[in-house]
């Protein structure tokens, strides 16, 4: 419910003004009533009860921009004003409206935060980080986390008056900060019960994007916020909901969660695509031979993700002996070959290692050298073959040409004698 003021104002509340004192005293720092009498382009002038009229100027007005004074000034207004400089030599008084405007300001905002209230402010600028406002005539600073609003641009909320609670105040820091999104919850607060109400864990409803954060996404569905953890946005691994979602976006989810005693609602994304656990077993066993990437890195060991939303872990004592590196051995991104040590569907587990693949290198390896080893030991064979029909041919031929070298040395010793 929206608080409308009253017009009164209890002086006795107004911090650091004396209200108690009479009003024609015009004594700096007093409050006195005045009559304007005369309005132009740059200050009134106002009877004040004095020897001659008030100076009002035109930045003692208001604390935001005004167009003209006479656009907020009219001769015959009788209003408060605050005494900034008592009457000088020539009778003249410099009066403040602002000042009183922010007194009462103050002593109302203090109320709103007491009893818990919802108001109405207009937004009068776009800063960094928020959105200034003005209530009671005092400015105040909602923050971008604390806006529930679907402008792509926060500059088209500029002269939009917003629901609003106070959240912290602190008149002497001149610091009040507003919330607009606490303000609808508890506006909504009986549609919240009423929607939760209706709904029921698998139900499935369209809903709209509101908010990113680290943990998850907001999600608008009819009129109330419901949580759409991190972990439900995708069976892949995301770093954060950015990755897949953007603000405004129209989705369909599934409610997995529901606490009727806090009116809370935890909806899921990835429930409404199929469990890709549920078909794992029809395409993977013990044993089997895998080629993954690398998605994340632990002390006990590395994440690998073999198949669409399916990571397996590959232990630290499954890659080596060793100590290593796995931050410069395995970076995210990397593909890996590695065997199903362990296979757990049912408690989406599956456990990989590299010590059957490395033994199958080894063996690889093995058995080309004993490949090779066969190879040269049947060319050695071939080739000492070879060597023997060629020493063997060498001495029949030796053979023959001793024997005919002897017949032909004894012919010729025979026919000399």
């Amino acid at each position: 419910m929206t608080i409308t003021r009253r017009n009164e104002f209890e002086t006795e509340d107004i911090t650091d003004i004396d209200y108690e004192s009479t009003f024609v005293d015009l004594e700096q720092g007093k409050i006195v009533r005045g009559i304007v009498v005369k309005v132009d382009n740059n200050e009134a002038l106002v009877d004040v009860g004095g020897k001659s009229e008030g100076i009002l100027p035109l930045r003692e007005i208001s604390n935001t921009p005004i167009e003209s004074l006479p656009k907020e000034l009219n001769v015959g207004d009788e209003i408060e004003l605050y005494v900034l400089r008592e009457e000088n030599d020539d009778g003249q008084v410099l009066l403040s409206k602002k000042r009183v405007d922010q007194a009462k300001g103050w002593t109302y905002a203090q109320e709103d935060f007491q009893e818990d209230r919802i108001i109405k402010a207009t937004v009068i600028d776009v800063v960094k980080g928020g959105l200034l406002v003005e209530l009671h005539k005092i400015r105040g600073f909602v923050p971008a986390s604390q806006l529930r609003t679907q402008a792509d641009d926060l500059q088209d909320l500029k002269g939009i008056e917003l629901p609003l609670k106070i959240i912290e105040i602190n008149q002497k820091k001149n610091k009040l900060i507003l919330s607009h999104r606490k303000a609808l919850e508890d506006e909504r607060s009986t549609l919240r019960a009423e929607v939760v109400s209706n709904l029921e864990e698998g139900h499935v409803i369209t809903g709209k994007i509101v908010r990113l954060v680290d943990f998850g996404a907001f999600v608008d569905v009819g009129g109330i916020d419901g949580l759409l953890p991190i972990s439900e946005i995708s069976w892949k691994r995301i770093t954060h909901p950015s990755e897949v979602l953007k603000a405004g976006e129209e989705v369909t989810v599934k409610v997995f969660k529901i606490d009727r005693d806090l009116n809370r609602v935890s909806l899921s994304l990835k429930r409404m695509q199929e469990d890709p656990w549920e078909a794992i077993s029809a395409i993977f066993k013990e044993g089997d031979k895998i080629k993954g990437k690398v998605t994340k890195l632990a002390s006990f060991g590395v994440f690998i993700e073999i198949s669409e939303g399916i990571e397996a872990l590959l232990p630290t004592t499954e890659i080596s002996d060793e100590p290593i590196n796995l931050d410069e051995n395995y970076p995210i991104g990397k593909e890996v070959d590695a065997f199903i040590k362990k296979f757990k569907p049912s408690e989406r587990k599956i456990s990989l290692t590299f010590r059957e693949y490395h033994d199958e290198k080894k063996a690889l390896v093995e058995a080309q050298v004993q490949s090779v080893v066969e190879v040269v030991t049947e060319v050695v064979a071939e080739v000492k073959e070879k060597v023997a029909e060629v020493v063997a041919e060498v001495k029949e031929k030796v053979a023959e040409v001793v024997a005919e070298v002897k017949e032909e040395v004894t012919e010729n010793i025979e026919s000399k004698e």
